[in-house]
């Protein structure tokens, strides 16, 4: 469990008013003397995210107000430790609607990301309220900061080779099964799109390919993109467009920490997690516009883009993974910005045939406070991937449904497994929420999480 959750009850701790705004009048009311006028001083409105320290009579503490506004983001008790003095502290009463949630709240609030300056702190502690499962609520901060460290760490040290030794380490912490093949060996395996796509690379194309759980059990399998930097490749991108480009890994970094949550859960599941990890470089010899690839399932794949080229090195994984008919097949990339263009960065589609699949998965988001929207498998867009020259162009020629087009390239890749769904993430939290920064940022995995706890926990 994390370090600033305190289990015992007998702990003296200041009290924390979760207080939506409509409530401030009836909080003073019933907290009449020094507290509410120094509210009234102090203009507090319960303003979102606004914490007001409630002075007593000594100069001491007696108590913490925190605003929710009109109480529609049950994360917002993030804001709380960096503004707390050192202590410990308590959710009042009956004030925190979803105790789980504000205290998952309260543990994403304590991230930082710390690879390079070296500024860590001790946070306030928070006696975690009888309902809550602080081992739980433990188990998914760990994921998340895993994704915001993965995706927040630099290109330089955050390669192929890098994303590998991530791999490895949550392997091992867990007993998981690693193999990984490694660049020229791609071509004699068959995944002949993952070694083009990362040949021109100083540092080899690999799959990672880790495995874990008893043979017999149901079959869960996570692909993530792991494009550690993207250039666009030839199609070079224009400068402003590469300044992100360090969280194009962002697939293999949620498939990793969803698989860490699996793994630390105890789940009963046979877990199968593949990473395509590769470098998309500009040199000579990397593939070009124009060019024919093969792909592991053995169709022909004309490159019409190479800054398409997160959804080639998933085709190879996904034939891979579907070889086995997994019971539930997931893959997550950073792929398109029509997704964005579509959705924004905060809500990431979905694209799944299953209807089953979609309405678990539907209950799972609302149920984690971890938003997704289904997007279609629009079959009659499957002919804006035709080409001339091969038996599919992983992109079309224009400028409509791209992450819908990205989507129906990926499911021809996939027909063995018994469900099977898509998700299109952008991997960053472009403005600033409580205990959620700016920077790397992980979308999704506590809805899936959640729904393969559901379906074999």
């Amino acid at each position: 469990m994390l370090e600033f959750f305190v289990t015992r009850k007998d702990v003296a701790a200041t009290p924390v008013w979760l207080v939506p705004s409509r409530d401030v009048e009836g909080w003073c009311a019933s907290h009449a003397g020094a507290g509410a006028a120094w509210v009234e001083t102090s203009g507090f409105k319960g303003e979102a995210g606004k914490v007001l320290l409630l002075p007593d009579g000594s100069g001491g503490l007696s108590g913490v107000l925190l605003g929710l506004g009109e109480a529609a983001d049950p994360f917002l008790t993030g804001a709380l430790p960096g503004a707390l003095p050192q202590g410990d502290y308590r959710f009042a009463g009956q004030s925190a609607a979803d105790p789980a949630k504000a205290a998952l709240g309260y543990a994403l609030g304590t991230y930082r990301f710390t690879r390079y300056s070296g500024k860590t702190r001790e946070w306030p502690r928070l006696v975690l309220p009888d309902s809550v499962d602080g081992e739980e609520v433990s188990r998914l901060a760990r994921a998340v900061f895993l994704v915001r460290d993965l995706i927040n760490t630099p290109a330089a040290d955050m390669t192929p080779a890098d994303i590998e030794k991530a791999v490895m380490a949550v392997a091992t912490q867990y007993g998981a099964s690693t193999h990984v093949i490694l660049g020229e060996d791609l071509l004699t395996r068959n995944y002949p799109m993952v070694h083009a796509v990362g040949r021109a690379s100083d540092v080899a194309p690999r799959l990672i390919d880790m495995t874990w759980g008893r043979a017999d059990a149901p079959k869960v399998t996570l692909v993530g993109k792991g494009v550690s930097f993207d250039t666009g490749g030839l199609d070079l991108k224009p400068s402003s467009a590469m300044l992100l480009m360090k969280k194009d890994m962002g697939g293999a970094a949620a498939t990793l920490a969803l698989a860490q949550l699996i793994m630390d859960k105890g789940l009963d599941v046979r877990l199968r997690l593949l990473i395509p990890a590769v470098e998309n470089a500009i040199g000579g010899n990397a593939f070009r516009p124009g060019d024919v690839l093969q792909s592991r399932k053995g169709l022909t794949v004309e490159i019409g883009n190479t800054d398409a080229e997160g959804r080639l090195i998933l085709a190879d994984a996904l034939a891979e993974a579907d070889s086995e008919a997994p019971d539930l097949l997931i893959d997550m990339a950073t792929l398109t910005g029509a997704a964005r263009t579509a959705l924004g960065p905060e809500l990431p589609p979905y694209f799944t045939d299953n209807d089953a699949l979609a309405s678990d998965l539907e209950a799972a988001a609302r149920a984690c406070a971890d938003p997704v929207w289904r997007m279609p498998f629009w079959s009659p867009y499957d002919s804006w991937l035709d080409s001339k020259i091969a038996d599919v162009n992983h992109i079309s020629d224009g400028a409509f449904a791209g992450c819908i087009t990205a989507a129906l390239f990926l499911r021809r890749f996939v027909e063995k497994a018994k469900a099977y769904a898509h998700f299109d993430i952008y991997g960053w939290a472009p403005k600033p929420k409580p205990g959620r920064p700016v920077g790397g940022e992980a979308y999704a995995i506590r809805a899936l999480y959640h729904l393969i706890c559901q379906r074999y926990g």
